[in-house]
C-alpha cells in the first residue's frame, strides 16, 4: 500500500528535466501524478522508461500559452489535485530577446501569464477542498535585475511575487505555497550556455526540493546558491550593477 495513494499531484510543464525527476520521486512516495505537457511523445517515453510504476502517471496535454483553453483543461482533469506544481519554462538569450519581441513575449507568457491563468483557476475552484499546496519553479535570476538576463529574470521575478501574494491569499484556507528559487540547473534548456560547472545542480536535486517542500515560502536548493541568493538580496545597487 502506497503511503500517499490517495494524493494527486498535477505537474504543469512536466517535460522539463526537473519536472521529469519530480514525477519519478512523487511516484516513489506513492502519489498519483497528472503529468501535463505539450510534448506527449517524449513524456510518455520517459514515464515508461524511468518511472517505477508508470500506471500511477497520467499524461495530459497542456500548453501554458493557450490561455483560452486552461479552464477546459482543468475541468477535464480525471481527478482534482492536492498538490499543483508549475514548472513550465522557456529561455531566450537576453540580447536575442531584446531584438526579438516574440521570444521575449514567449518567456512572459510561459513563466508568468500562463502561470497566473491556470493557477487562478486552480485556487478559485470551490469544488476542490482537498487542495493542499501550490509550488512554483522560479529562479535566482528573478532576485535582482542584472544586465545579462533582465528580461528572463523579470518574468521569474513577476512569477515569484505572484506566488508570494497567493501565499497570503490562501493562508486562511491552510493551503501552502512554495517557490523554488533555483540556480543553474544541468538541463536541456541550459545546454551549451557555458555556465560554471562548479555551480551546476542536477535536476533530481532540485526535484527533491520540490517533492519535500515544507512550510517555508522561499526554498533555495544548494548551499552555494543560498549564499549567492543572500548576496544578491543584500548587496547595494552599485555592486550589483558590476555583475555580469
Amino acid at each position: 500500500m502506497y503511503p500517499n495513494s490517495e494524493k494527486v499531484v498535477l505537474l504543469l510543464g512536466a517535460n522539463s528535466d526537473v519536472a521529469k525527476a519530480a514525477i519519478t520521486q512523487y511516484v516513489l512516495k506513492g502519489y498519483r501524478v497528472l503529468a501535463a505537457s505539450r510534448n506527449l511523445v517524449e513524456l510518455r517515453e520517459y514515464v515508461e522508461r524511468s518511472v517505477s510504476d508508470p500506471a500511477r502517471v497520467t499524461v495530459l496535454h497542456f500548453d501554458a500559452t493557450d490561455f483560452g483553453g486552461h479552464r477546459a483543461f482543468y475541468e477535464a482533469l480525471p481527478e482534482k489535485p492536492h498538490i499543483v506544481v508549475y514548472a513550465a519554462g522557456f529561455l531566450r538569450d537576453n540580447l536575442e530577446a531584446m531584438g526579438d519581441w516574440e521570444g521575449a513575449f514567449q518567456m512572459m507568457k510561459v513563466h508568468y501569464a500562463g502561470a497566473v491563468s491556470i493557477l487562478n483557476i486552480v485556487v478559485t475552484d470551490q469544488d476542490n477542498p482537498g487542495l493542499e499546496r501550490i509550488i512554483g519553479l522560479s529562479s535566482l535570476s528573478g532576485v535582482r535585475g542584472r544586465k545579462s538576463n533582465f528580461i528572463y529574470g523579470s518574468t521569474k521575478s513577476a512569477f515569484t511575487q505572484y506566488l508570494a501574494g497567493m501565499r497570503q491569499y490562501l493562508f486562511q484556507r491552510g493551503v501552502k505555497v512554495n517557490v523554488i528559487v533555483a540556480g543553474y540547473i544541468r538541463s536541456k534548456m541550459t545546454a551549451g550556455l557555458g555556465l560554471p560547472e562548479s555551480l551546476m545542480l542536477e535536476p533530481a536535486f532540485i526535484a527533491k526540493a520540490v517533492v519535500d517542500a515544507g512550510s517555508r515560502f522561499t526554498i533555495v536548493p544548494g548551499f552555494k546558491w543560498k549564499i549567492i541568493y543572500w548576496v544578491l538580496r543584500l548587496s547595494p545597487e552599485r555592486l550589483v550593477a558590476r555583475l555580469p
